[in-house]
C-alpha cells in the first residue's frame, strides 16, 4: 500500500502547476492533500481511475482546508476532531479495516507566536483524539505538522530556536506525541539522513540552495513499525512551497 501526503498550497493552482501529472505518477492508493485552500464546488478533480474523495473545507474562503483521494471506500469519514465543529477544515479521518488514516493540517504558531497558545491547546486535543483512536486500531497520520521535530530538521537551526515552527514549545509537543506511541516513519529509516526536507521560503534562492524545513510527516502507531517498507522525500517536485511525501507499506488498504 502507497500512500502520499502534499501541502499543495492551493490546489487549483497547483493543478496548473503539474498536479496531475505527479499524481498518475505516484500511482497511490490514497493521497491526502492539504491546504486546499477551496469550498464546496470551485473545483472537479478528474482522475483517470476512480478515486473516493472526501474534503473538509474552512469556511473562510481561500484558506486552509484537507482532502483525501482514496481507491478504497473506507469504513466510515470524520470531519474535525471529535465532535467539535472544525471550521478551519484541519483535519480528515478515514476509518478502513486494519487502521485510522488522520489527514492533518496543523495550526501554524504565526511569525510573531500570536497563536501559539491556541496551537498548543490543539496540540493537546488533537494527542488524545489520536490516542483515542489507537486504543482501537492502528492509526497512520499524515500531513502538515508545522514543525521541524529536531535540529536535523532543519538547515539553519541556530538562527531559527525559537522561530514559528521550531519554538522549544512546539517541539515538545511533537516530542509527546511521538512518546505516546509513535514512530516517526521517515527518521525510521533514515535516522542520520541530513538535508532532507519538505518546505522551502519563497525567498529566492532558497529551494535551489535547499535552505528548507521537514514539516510534513508520517507517523504511525509503533506496532506498525514491522510493516514500513519506505519513506520517502520528492523534493524534486515543484508546484508548492511544499513537496510531496510518500510511505510505503506492508497492509491492505481495504
Amino acid at each position: 500500500m502507497k500512500l502520499v501526503s502534499w501541502n499543495v498550497n492551493g490546489l487549483r493552482a497547483c493543478v496548473n502547476k503539474g498536479f496531475y501529472d505527479y499524481f498518475k505518477a505516484a500511482d497511490a492508493d490514497v493521497f491526502c492533500v492539504q491546504e486546499s485552500k477551496l469550498q464546496q464546488d470551485q473545483i472537479c478533480m478528474e482522475f483517470e481511475e476512480e478515486y473516493h474523495q472526501y474534503w473538509n473545507y474552512a469556511l473562510k474562503k481561500g484558506y486552509s482546508g484537507t482532502a483525501v483521494f482514496t481507491r478504497v471506500k473506507p469504513l466510515s469519514v470524520r470531519y474535525g476532531l471529535e465532535e467539535d465543529s472544525e471550521d478551519e477544515g484541519r483535519i480528515l479521518t478515514l476509518e478502513f479495516d486494519s487502521f485510522y488514516l488522520i489527514n492533518v493540517y496543523t495550526p501554524n504558531a504565526r511569525r510573531d507566536l500570536s497563536r501559539l497558545e491556541l496551537r498548543l491547546e490543539w496540540e493537546e486535543r488533537f494527542r488524545s483524539y489520536v490516542q483515542q483512536l489507537d486504543a482501537c486500531k492502528s492509526v497512520i497520520i499524515c500531513g502538515d505538522l508545522n514543525v521541524a521535530h529536531q535540529e536535523i530538521d532543519i538547515k539553519n537551526a541556530k538562527s531559527n530556536h525559537g522561530n514559528s515552527g521550531f519554538t522549544a514549545e512546539e517541539r515538545g509537543k511533537m516530542t509527546e506525541l511521538l512518546g505516546s506511541g509513535f514512530i516517526d516513519t521517515f527518521r525510521h529509516l533514515h535516522p542520520d539522513r541530513t538535508d532532507a526536507y519538505t518546505w522551502w521560503s519563497f525567498m529566492p534562492k532558497v529551494r535551489e540552495r535547499n535552505i528548507g524545513w521537514r514539516i510534513d510527516y508520517f507517523l504511525i502507531s509503533e506496532r506498525l513499525a514491522p510493516l514500513v517498507q519506505d519513506a520517502a522525500i520528492d523534493a524534486h517536485i515543484l508546484g508548492s512551497d511544499h513537496c510531496p511525501i510518500s510511505l510505503t507499506m506492508d497492509i491492505a488498504s481495504k
